[in-house]
């Protein structure tokens, strides 16, 4: 039976974020993407909305300690919201002010968007078509993001010839496939936004690393329930670098401890064999690769696994809680190391049906993982359908979602 969380504990929003990559596969910044978990379908913003700057705020602030250091963070702003003080809560060395495609360049609004460009913010164009009546706003904003969803290569290079006149730099959101971020980058594209990024990019002939084929069996060593905690210690003592992310890790405000934790075998005995192989699984995998794109694939990797433990404790699920923290865990495993699911789990000891939720799609229990991919998407419509189908509630997935991040936040720092 689903827990019901009491009014004051659960979050009012929902907060989703999705990564954008330089030409380089380099981080830039993150789109933020905010909904009302009562109504999950629709902006959060109306007309007259007297709470929205606090929505932007707390938004922000439940996003911001994920945030990569030095990055941007775009956020939408329809008309009402642009032309009033709501944008000034944010600060204009990290925000970007993203002005949404309904916005037309009426006097009120040009005037603001001069007022934030004083005040050193960034402006981005949602969605630009091409079509005539946005040049004001085209000549003062900074980037102009283009949908490429469904075009034909033609119909971007035309919306890029036409925007070329324009200083911005385009951001070509929606980019799903790796040839398609190919196409866009030789168009000219500066930024890219999509789900390109999450899927393996196959290389014939390309085999694992030897550094990656040995985190792989330390990963195949610490899936054994019967891991005992002088092997644990064993193995995060000839490593410095885990060593020293441990006693920070214990050591940090989230634990609150009043005696500092000096040695490893004390860490471990204090966070207890389960919690310690899942820490060392999160910190393995994150050593895995060192891409910008692999970086962030395990931070949500990790995200998706305390929100699946989470909701194991609270709705019947296939799995149990180890179960499900590693369904979330490995879920994105194939396009963090480039190769087919089925090859990086064959040394990975997982029971049947949970590696067969990975690794076929149309197996009955890949549908947690279909679950996963609505909350990351942002895809409002359909995460409520998906919701209501397997019986959960906006409420419990939104209370998770923020407690999943704020954990990947904690063992990730």
């Amino acid at each position: 039976m689903e827990e019901q969380y009491p009014e004051q504990l659960y979050d009012k929003i929902c907060v989703a974020r999705h990564p954008i990559f330089t030409v380089d596969m380099q981080v830039w910044g993150y789109e933020l993407l905010f909904r009302h978990e009562e109504d999950i379908q629709s902006a959060v913003f109306t007309d007259g909305d007297q709470a929205t700057s606090q929505i932007i705020a707390d938004g922000f602030g439940l996003a911001a300690p994920g945030l990569r250091k030095g990055s941007k963070a775009l956020i939408n702003f329809p008309r009402n919201v642009l032309v009033g003080a709501a944008p000034y809560v944010l600060p204009p060395e990290r925000c970007v002010v993203e002005i949404l495609e309904s916005v037309r360049p009426e006097p009120e609004v040009i005037q603001a968007c001069h007022e934030l460009k004083k005040r050193g913010y960034v402006l981005a164009l949602d969605d630009y078509e091409g079509a005539p009546g946005l040049e004001p706003l085209c000549e003062l904003v900074d980037i102009i993001k283009v949908d490429i969803l469904h075009k034909t290569p033609k119909e971007v290079r035309n919306i890029v010839e036409g925007a070329s006149q324009y200083k911005a730099a385009l951001l070509a959101e929606k980019v799903e496939t790796h040839d398609i971020f190919k196409v866009c980058k030789n168009l000219g594209f500066t930024y890219f936004q999509g789900f390109f990024f999450n899927r393996p990019e196959i290389i014939p002939g390309r085999k694992l690393s030897a550094s990656q084929v040995t985190k792989l069996k330390l990963l195949k060593e610490l899936g054994a329930l019967d891991t005992n905690p002088d092997r644990l210690v064993e193995i995060i003592q000839t490593d410095l670098s885990i060593s020293y992310r441990l006693l920070k890790y214990i050591n940090s405000a989230f634990f609150g401890l009043q005696v500092e934790v000096t040695s490893i075998p004390r860490a471990v005995a204090m966070l207890g064999c389960q919690n310690m192989r899942q820490w060392l699984q999160v910190v393995i995998l994150s050593d895995m690769n060192t891409t910008d794109k692999a970086q962030e694939l395990v931070r949500i990797s990790v995200q998706r696994a305390r929100f699946l433990q989470l909701l194991a404790m609270r709705h019947p699920t296939p799995f149990d809680q180890d179960g499900m923290f590693l369904m979330g865990f490995f879920s994105l495993l194939d396009a963090i190391l480039d190769q087919p699911m089925s090859m990086v789990l064959e040394e990975i000891p997982l029971d049947p049906a949970l590696k067969n939720s990975l690794v076929d799609p149309a197996s009955v229990d890949s549908k947690w993982i279909g679950l996963l991919d609505e909350i990351d998407r942002c895809n409002w419509a359909r995460l409520n359908g998906k919701a209501a189908q397997m019986g959960l509630s906006m409420a419990l997935i939104s209370r998770l979602s923020a407690d999943a991040t704020a954990w990947a936040n904690e063992v990730l720092t």
